[in-house]
This record gives C-alpha cells, structure tokens and sequence, in this order.
C-alpha cells in the first residue's frame, strides 16, 4: 500500500519504520524544516520494549540509556536538597529512559529504502473517497493514498481536518510545560534541581551534553498562538513575575535570550475512535495522554507496532485492522490517561504549607541526600 503519515516525530517515525518494513511504500511530509529533537529525556515502558525489541532496536537503545531520574532532587530556597524525585511510585526497573534526540535519531537511520520524508510541507485537505485518499498541500503539492495515518502531534492538523477541531476533544489538565536550553557549565553541578513555589516549579537539568530550564505552572485554558515565541515567553514570565526566590529569575533572563523555546499545555486528547475511513491517527495526535503520565512516548511507539501489525494479519483490510489497532490500545491509553494526577500533585502542590509538608515527608523517608 502506498501509506502517507503526518509528522516525523516519534509516532510518525516509528509508523514509517513498522510499515516500510512490511513492504508498504511511505511518505512522511513533516511541517518543519528539521527533525526537532529538543526535549527533556523521554521513557520507555511496558509493551513499548517489546515494541522496539521487535522493530531491532532494543540493544542500540539500550546501548544510549541514560539515569538522569536516579540524580533528580527537590531543593529548597538556597538549594539544599530535600529529597529525590520518586520516579519509583510511577515507573518501573526495566524502564529506559533516553535522550528525544537520540531515539528520534535511531528510528531515523533504521527506515528502509521504502519511506521518503518531506521537510517544510503539511496537508491542506483530505478526501476520503472509499478507495483512496486525495490530499493537497501546503505546497501546493497533491497525492493519492490508500492510508492516511496522522502522527501529528497533539495538536494534528489530520484530526482537525478529519475528526473536527480539536476543542471538541481536547482535556486541559490545567498545567503548563516550558524548556529552554542554559548556556555556559555554571548552571548544574550534577544533581538535577526541582524548586516549588505555589502551583508552579522551576528546574534546572542536565543531560546528554546539555543545561535545560524547566518550568510547569497551573493555569486555565490561554489562548496563544502556537508559533508566536515572544508571545509564549511572555506567558511564562507572567507565570513567574512574583517569584525572585532561588535561581528563578536568572533562570528567566537566559529564557528572555534563548533562541530556541518549548511551551505547551498538559493536555489530553479523547476521542470515541481513532480512526475514519482510510485515516487514523497514532501517538498524541490520537491519545495524547499528557506529559505528566510519562507515557506518551511508549504509546506512541505502542501503537506504531499494533497498527503495523494489525494491518499485516488483517491482509490490508484497513476497516478491520482499525478496528482491532484499537481494541488493543484502547486499555493501555485509559490507564495512561488516569494517573496524570499521581504526577501533577506530586510536583506541582497548590500552596506553600502543601510544599513544606511534601518535602518534609521526602526528608523523613530519606537520611541522607546527596
């Protein structure tokens, strides 16, 4: 079958990997100019090692493993430690956890001759005609495919396209998340910093090379454009304005002068079906089930590996291949979706009493903290 997929991030990579290996010939058209490999480290988990195992992957990423959960630490106004992030209560020992650069990298050099990728182009529209898809792009481009498949992202110009847009089925969980790299050594000296001030973190990481801030603050729903980064670093800055406490205003003057930026919202994506007609959707673009589950990278690659081979047993037969992708699926996205609240009020407690007595419990399971 010739297969189109929307984004070439990890969902949209791995469905190209899964598919061009089982003979399909696939295009990935990416809006982007580049792979965007910024990112904190990502996870690993449950059928998702089984998924990279079966897609031969499993001892290269092993061989990129990293351990940055094992030194992260909350710290208090002068940055004495409290006690270590408890990764433990959510995760598991045969978790890997790895750089987003690094596993976007693998899956790059692992796609077969059969996938071609498209950089700075997106789909226009799409027509389902029952026997094929029609598509135009952004570049004015068209094409004929037997599948669509949107990789796209939590916020899929696929899904808005086919499903309706994405308030519809969109669930804010009232967080937001931002990185920025740090310039220069003297930011982190090895330990990972988590800082608490009410409803909001500031933090300081460092991997695979690379100083990161971190920030996550509660709000509402904001309207923002997505691709104004000035008006996305303003939000940030709001969020912070009353804190001087620790390093957060350094850390926002390096933000203020960092080229390049992250922020979005933690949001899921509930949808009654993945899938209409020739078009389905895989990874975040489909389930998104928030950062703050740990998860979303282990369902993207997950449900990669379900619908490739769905598609394979089913003899081609998309209708039924659906259908059973996500029958599959469907309960390791439930569980994902509901533990978002383990994390959420874990690192982020609504008051200054809250984060007193979280940390007062950290000090009293730990004696010593390095």
């Amino acid at each position: 079958m010739h297969v189109l997929i929307s984004g070439a991030g990890i969902a949209g990579l791995a469905s190209a990997l899964e598919l061009g290996t089982r003979g399909h010939d696939v295009t990935v058209v990416e809006y982007g100019r580049h792979f965007r490999l910024e990112g904190t480290p990502i996870d690993i988990r449950g059928d998702a090692i089984e998924a990279v195992d079966r897609m031969g992957l499993l001892e290269r990423i092993h061989d990129l493993r990293l351990r940055m959960s094992e030194s992260s630490r909350f710290v208090d106004d002068d940055g004495t430690p409290v006690g270590r992030v408890p990764i433990a209560e959510i995760s598991d020992s045969d978790d890997i956890e790895i750089l987003r650069a690094d596993l976007v990298r693998v899956l790059a050099d692992a796609l077969p001759a059969s996938v071609t990728i498209r950089f700075g182009d997106s789909i226009q529209t799409v027509t389902d005609h029952g026997d094929d898809v029609r598509v135009r792009f952004d570049s004015g481009r068209t094409g004929r495919y037997d599948l669509v498949i949107g990789a796209d992202g939590q916020h899929s110009a696929v899904r808005d396209l086919v499903f309706g847009p994405e308030r519809n089925y969109v669930r804010h969980l009232g967080v937001y998340f931002a990185l920025a790299d740090l310039p220069g050594e003297e930011w982190s000296d090895g330990v990972n910093s988590i800082y608490n001030v009410p409803d909001r973190l500031a933090g300081i990481f460092r991997y695979g090379g690379r100083t990161v801030a971190v920030f996550q603050f509660r709000s509402g729903p904001l309207d923002y454009d997505h691709h104004d980064l000035d008006a996305q670093k303003r939000i940030l800055f709001d969020a912070f304005a009353d804190y001087r406490s620790w390093k957060i205003p350094r850390l926002l003057d390096a933000v203020r002068a960092a080229p390049e930026f992250f922020f979005d919202a933690a949001s899921q994506i509930h949808l009654p079906s993945w899938h209409r007609g020739r078009v389905v959707l895989v990874g975040d673009a489909g389930y998104c089930p928030a950062f703050l589950s740990g998860r979303g990278t282990s369902l993207a690659l997950t449900g990669a590996h379900f619908l490739a081979a769905e598609l394979e047993a089913c003899g081609n037969d998309h209708t039924a291949a659906f259908e059973r992708y996500e029958a599959r699926l469907r309960p390791h996205v439930t569980f994902a979706q509901e533990i978002v609240d383990l994390g959420r009020d874990h690192l982020l407690p609504a008051t200054w009493d809250a984060i007193a007595a979280r940390n007062e419990r950290l000090r009293a399971a730990s004696t010593h903290v390095r």
